[in-house]
């Protein structure tokens, strides 16, 4: 036999070979065949071939399981429900609903950054600047909320933007969020001190006003174990289907469109406003709107900004509702990658001269970090402000009962 060197073994039966230099020593019957170079390169491409199939088939699968693993997450009831059917039909003929979405007044970039969405998200996530966090526990007072005098007007913040209201012998929660402010616990989590409150913290609820879906505002949590203690959901246009998908009636539920308003009790009228801002809570943005609300009380009037960008409603809410004796805004998680959506710290004296506010008091801070600029600078800002456009501000600390005396 010639070219040992380029012979393989065909082994009949059972058996193997011992190669000792160029013997082959037979232990069992082989029968020896000589291969050629062309079919050594088939050989080898069928391989290769082989491994790019299950290669394929690794990252195939790989693929469908992620995918399948997104999508039950999805279907989590904290993402709530996408409108449809009648409340679909009248979203659809809001004046501010175009082409399947929700739109500001005026166009509206979301991102102003040219680093893209995903780069800024991604360095959000993973690149913490010192001073975001404070160091030590936020002050912060733990108030019994139902031993409050029920016939006096006031006002509690629990941090952030959620805050309780007393007036004209009603109380009303807006945006409250006790559990968690994102899809994951392990995000947003609350500053040390801060987390004071839980919805078994909280009195008997008249009205419970939402200012739009995002997570930090409204809790699935939160809602689910308040209910059965809320006399009335009122939110935009949209967002009661995230309510009907948790449980409540249709009935509880008040959805208003920007310049509606509802009057929930003699001497109370809550006016929908317009706000600069997006909603969502998925994969899906502004299928739902997003509001300021007046609240027109015997007391007096209070605006609830709820979040937004800077631009000219502010003025013209200002014309339409002269007597604004309590101005609630918002100063916090600012960022020039996102300029028109929240009020950057220039503009807060602005809003509030636009609006002519009697009193100011800010929120959207103190509690989670949302952006990246130091924890406290909005409580700096604030300060500025008050003293640049002569602000009357009222500065609370967490948990601490403010009177009302409008």
């Amino acid at each position: 036999m010639q070219n040992r060197r380029n012979t393989i073994c065909k082994i009949s039966g059972k058996g193997y070979t011992i190669r000792n230099a160029d013997k082959y020593i037979r232990v069992f019957p082989i029968t020896f065949v000589p291969v050629t170079g062309n079919r050594q390169t088939s050989c080898i491409g069928t391989m290769n071939k082989n491994r790019r199939r299950m290669a394929l088939y690794i990252i195939t699968g790989i693929i469908i399981i992620a995918g399948t693993a997104v999508m039950l997450f999805l279907r989590q009831p904290g993402f709530g429900r996408l409108p449809s059917g009648e409340r679909l039909e009248r979203i659809k003929q809001s004046p501010h609903y175009h082409d399947g979405a929700f739109r500001n007044l005026q166009p509206t970039e979301l991102m102003t950054s040219e680093k893209g969405r995903l780069r800024v998200m991604w360095d959000f996530l993973f690149n913490k600047p010192e001073g975001i966090y404070p160091d030590n526990p936020v002050p912060a007072i733990k108030t019994d909320l139902r031993e409050l005098p029920a016939n006096s007007d006031w006002m509690v913040w629990f941090g952030h933007s959620s805050y309780l209201l007393q007036l004209s012998g009603k109380r009303i929660l807006v945006d409250p969020v006790f559990c968690t402010a994102a899809p994951v616990s392990f995000i947003n989590k609350p500053f040390k001190g801060t987390d004071l409150y839980k919805p078994e913290d909280m009195p008997g609820i008249d009205l419970l006003i939402i200012t739009h879906d995002h997570w930090d505002h409204l809790d699935y949590q939160t809602v689910k174990r308040l209910k059965g203690r809320i006399g009335k959901v009122i939110c935009p246009l949209g967002v009661g289907e995230h309510f009907e998908s948790w449980g409540f009636g249709k009935e509880d539920i008040t959805e208003l469109d920007w310049q509606e308003n509802t009057i929930t009790s003699e001497g109370l009228t809550v006016h929908c406003l317009p706000a600069r801002h997006f909603s969502g809570r998925g994969v899906t943005s502004n299928q739902t709107l997003w509001a300021s609300f007046l609240l027109e009380t015997l007391s007096g009037n209070i605006y609830l900004g709820g979040d937004g960008g800077y631009d000219k409603h502010f003025l013209k809410i200002g014309e339409d509702y002269p007597r604004i004796d309590l101005a609630i805004l918002e100063n916090g998680q600012y960022s020039e990658n996102w300029k028109h959506i929240h009020t950057m710290p220039q503009e807060l004296g602005s809003v509030a001269k636009d609006l002519k506010a009697k009193r100011v008091i800010t929120v959207h801070h103190s509690k989670y970090a949302l952006s990246k600029h130091p924890w406290d600078e909005p409580l700096k800002n604030e300060s500025e402000a008050a003293a640049r456009d002569s602000l009357n501000l009222i500065v609370p600390v967490i948990g601490q009962v403010i009177e009302l005396d409008f």
